[in-house]
C-alpha cells in the first residue's frame, strides 16, 4: 500500500465540468469567475474582502508590499518573522527592502517561541509576520498582550491551516491581512492559487491595484468615475495609479475553487479525525515523542516528532521502505538553507530541534482506516523493538 504526500484531489466529476467550462466560456483570463470565487470565500472566511491571486507566496508579497506603502514603512525597518516556516513568508519581507528578525519556534503549536518575540521587539518593529504552522493556529491572545498599546501590525500566513479556529474565530481574522494557500497539497486546491482576505477597505483596494500593473480599472466601478475626473488627461483604460504586479488567476483556477469550496468542511472534518488517530496511537510512545494537540487545529500533515535524533533517522526509513512518503519538517530550520546564510542562525534550540529530529508524512480525505492501521503496526513494531 503507497501512501502519498497528497493524491489527486480533483475528482471525475470536477474534470468533466472543468472540460464544459473550458469548452463553453470565451474569457480565460481573470473575470466573473474570479469575483465570484472571491465572494464565496468570503463567506466562507468570515472576511469583508478577499483577492485572488496565482499563488500563496504571491499573496504574501502582494501583503507585505500593500503594507509598506500604506503606512510608509522605510528600507531596513524590521518585520518579525518565523524561523520555522516556508520560504515565501520570509522572502517578501527582504525583497521589499525591509529586515527580517527571525523568532524561534515554539513546540506546542509550533508558532513562534513567545518570549523569544517579545525579546526581539524594537523600536524599528513595524509587523509581526506570523505562521499558522501545519493546521495549529497560533496563540494570537498571547501575541496581542505581548505587542500592547506598540503600533505594530499583526499580519497572518494562513497558507497551511484553512479553517483552524481560535474559540470560534477562523485564524485569518486576527490582524490586517492574511494569505491561504490553493496549492494542489492543500486543504483545497485551485491547482495553483492564493487568496489575501482583509477587513480593511483602503488595504483591500490597494491589493486590488498592485495585482493587476496597478490599473484603475481593477477598483470597484463606483469609484471609476470619480478618478476619470481626477486624472482627465490619461485614458482611463490604461490608468496606473500604483507600482504593481501581475499576479492575477484565470477563470478556469477560480471555477474549480468554487466547486472545492463546499466540500472543504468536510474534508477538514476527515483530515482532524485522522489526526486524533494518530494522536491516540502515539500516546502510546510518549517516552519516544513529543507529542501535541489543540482543539482549533484543521490538520495538514501527520507530524513525528522524536526525542532522540537516531530514532528519528531510523524510522523514517522504515516508513518509506513500506510505501510511505516523508518530507522535512517545513525547511526545518529555515536559516540553515543556503539563501539566508547572511542571517543569524544561532540561539534557536527549538526550531533547531525540530530541523534534527522531525519529520511529517501525508494527511488528507484520502487518509483512511486501512493506512492508520498500517501506521500503526509499523508503529508498534518500531517501538516494541527499541523499548
Amino acid at each position: 500500500m503507497y501512501w502519498p504526500l497528497q493524491e489527486n484531489v480533483i475528482s471525475d466529476y470536477e474534470r468533466q465540468k472543468l472540460s464544459h467550462f473550458i469548452l463553453n466560456t470565451k474569457r480565460f483570463t481573470q473575470f466573473k469567475e474570479v469575483a465570484k470565487f472571491e465572494k464565496a470565500y468570503s463567506k466562507w472566511q468570515n472576511s469583508k474582502y478577499s483577492v485572488f491571486v496565482n499563488s500563496g507566496s504571491s499573496a504574501n508579497l502582494l501583503i507585505i508590499q500593500s503594507a509598506k506603502e500604506i503606512y510608509k514603512w522605510n528600507e531596513n525597518d524590521e518585520v518579525l518573522v518565523p524561523s520555522l516556516t516556508w520560504p515565501t513568508t520570509v522572502t517578501p519581507v527582504i525583497q521589499s527592502g525591509l529586515k527580517p528578525v527571525f523568532v524561534d519556534c515554539n513546540l506546542d503549536d509550533f508558532s513562534f517561541d513567545y518570549n523569544d518575540l517579545k525579546k526581539k521587539i524594537t523600536k524599528k518593529t513595524k509587523a509581526i509576520f506570523l505562521a499558522h504552522i501545519i493546521g495549529f493556529p497560533a496563540d494570537i491572545k498571547k501575541i496581542k498582550k505581548i505587542i500592547k498599546d506598540k503600533n505594530i501590525l499583526i499580519l497572518e500566513d494562513s497558507c497551511e491551516s484553512q479553517g483552524a479556529t481560535i474559540g470560534k474565530k477562523k485564524v485569518g481574522n486576527f490582524g490586517l491581512a492574511s494569505s491561504f494557500s490553493f496549492y494542489w497539497g492543500h486543504h483545497l486546491t485551485t491547482i495553483e492559487g492564493g487568496m489575501i482576505t482583509t477587513n480593511d477597505k483602503n488595504f483591500y483596494h490597494t491589493c486590488l491595484l498592485k495585482r493587476s500593473h496597478g490599473l484603475a480599472r481593477e477598483l470597484p466601478k463606483k469609484l471609476h468615475l470619480k478618478i476619470k475626473k481626477k486624472y482627465k488627461n490619461i485614458d482611463f483604460k490604461f490608468l496606473f495609479l500604483n507600482c504593481g504586479f501581475n499576479f492575477r488567476n484565470t477563470e478556469i483556477n477560480a471555477y474549480l475553487g468554487r466547486f472545492q469550496l463546499p466540500q472543504i468542511n468536510n474534508w477538514i472534518k476527515k483530515r482532524n479525525n485522522n489526526y486524533n488517530n494518530f494522536y491516540k496511537i502515539c500516546l502510546k510512545y510518549e517516552s519516544h515523542l513529543k507529542l501535541t494537540i489543540n482543539k482549533g487545529i484543521s490538520s495538514f500533515v501527520l507530524p513525528f516528532i522524536f526525542k532522540k535524533k537516531k530514532d528519528k533517522q531510523d524510522f523514517e526509513q522504515l516508513l518509506i521502505k513500506n510505501g510511505i512518503e516523508t518530507r522535512p519538517f517545513i525547511a526545518g530550520n529555515l536559516l540553515k538553507q543556503p539563501f539566508l546564510k547572511k542571517y543569524n542562525a544561532t540561539n534557536l534550540p527549538n526550531v533547531t530541534f525540530l530541523h534534527n529530529n522531525s519529520f511529517y508524512i501525508g494527511n488528507n480525505q484520502f487518509v483512511d482506516e486501512k493506512k492508520i492501521t498500517k501506521l500503526k503496526k509499523l508503529m508498534y513494531s518500531f517501538f516494541n523493538e527499541r523499548s
